[in-house]
């Protein structure tokens, strides 16, 4: 089995004009978190990052039609879904603590700061995570099965970050449930079921984008995405906070903390 050729010069050009939409879509909303005051308007504009480039890619890429369609359908349905999701859940509040917490006596002019720490970084780790849809576009044939396979983790990862929000909404909306943890559904077979299918989103378009051209450039992704999941500021800081609710260490106990696995009885 051989693998088909990699065009630099069009990965290039994908890469280029990915990064330029990208700064667009991040300064258009910097805008908008200046108008309504606050930063957490990047939170929506996260998902729809990837769209923008997988749009991009679909149309400068120069590869196999039917894998920079399918592509660019796969990041549509999750990134506008979690853009969606977002908005639904940080629309009429105020600024996220975590965002005050990070621009907290920071000096310069808050806005400044805000493009600076947020804004900027924000824009630079999604053109980065995205390298793979930029890679696939680039890229010749590739192996068809492979690239199947990538579709079945990527819709495994989707399953469980929807069916582990809307269980996690409905839970919250109930009042009988304040002060209380969440563990049912999926949230009884891990502690972070939307974390768990963030990361095998990414994992299954890096082998939809391995299908023709594994390598560095495709696999750094989901592993950096991985890790901030899990290690950096995903499941671990969350663990941080929840950890001095009543029951949560019970719950730990119990349950799996990222890979999901049938709960243990008590």
């Amino acid at each position: 089995m051989v693998l088909t050729e990699f065009s630099v010069s069009n990965f290039l050009a994908v890469s280029g004009f990915s990064l330029l939409a990208v700064a667009i879509l991040m300064t258009v909303t910097a805008l908008v978190g200046r108008r309504q005051g606050r930063v957490s308007v990047v939170d929506t504009a996260w998902g729809l990052g990837f769209v923008v480039v997988a749009l991009v890619a679909a149309v400068v890429g120069d590869g196999p039609l039917w894998r920079r369609l399918l592509v660019l359908v796969l990041v549509a349905v999750w990134g506008g879904r979690l853009a969606r999701h977002m908005h639904t859940r940080n629309r009429g509040k105020g600024e996220d603590p975590r965002y005050e917490a990070m621009l907290a006596d920071q000096p310069g002019h808050p806005f400044l700061v805000a493009v600076r720490k947020v804004y900027l970084v924000q824009g630079a780790a999604v053109w980065f995570v995205s390298l793979p849809l930029q890679v696939s576009a680039a890229s010749g044939d590739g192996l068809v099965l492979v690239a199947v396979l990538g579709a079945v983790v990527w819709l495994l990862g989707v399953v469980f970050e929807a069916v582990g929000d809307a269980q996690l909404a409905r839970f919250k909306a109930d009042p009988g449930n304040k002060g209380t943890v969440m563990d049912r559904g999926l949230w009884a077979w891990t502690r972070h079921p939307n974390y768990f299918g963030d990361s095998a989103v990414w994992w299954g378009l890096y082998l939809v984008a391995a299908s023709a051209w594994p390598g560095v450039l495709t696999v750094l992704s989901p592993v950096v995405m991985t890790y901030f999941l899990v290690f950096a500021t995903g499941a671990r800081l969350l663990e941080k906070q929840m950890s001095k609710r009543p029951g949560y260490p019970e719950y730990q106990q119990r349950t799996s903390y990222f890979i999901p696995r049938p709960p243990k009885r008590a």
